[in-house]
């Protein structure tokens, strides 16, 4: 099965450099790095694998086919949907926010169904 590319709404983007930014704040360049690595073998296997996602926030915010996936080793969720011939990277947030307020951005929800 061919990879499907991983294709990040402005939104995900700013999720992303945030979290670099933070964490080479807190640990310099080789955290931040491993971030990165972590970002990269998320956005792999999403592309590779679309449903392994969990449901669990399509469900709680009514957002048909919305999938979750943790980063290793960091904090982080990635939220997407999967499409035909992509992948829609919605948001990467921290675990420990109030995901459903986070979700519920405007931009977020503009192709929603």
């Amino acid at each position: 099965m061919n990879a499907r590319p991983v294709v990040l709404r402005d939104l995900a983007q700013q999720d992303i450099d945030e979290a670099i930014a933070h964490y080479q704040a807190e640990g310099g360049d080789p955290l931040a790095l491993r971030l990165i690595d972590a970002v990269q073998q998320a956005f792999r296997r999403i592309g590779s694998h679309p449903g392994i996602g969990s449901l669990r926030y399509s469900y709680e915010l009514g957002l048909e086919g919305l999938r979750a996936w943790p980063l290793r080793r960091f904090p982080l969720v990635v939220f997407y949907r999967e499409q035909a011939d992509h992948i829609d990277v919605w948001r990467v947030l921290h675990a420990q926010r109030d995901i459903p307020a986070w979700m519920q951005d405007p931009e977020a929800s503009q192709d929603a169904p």
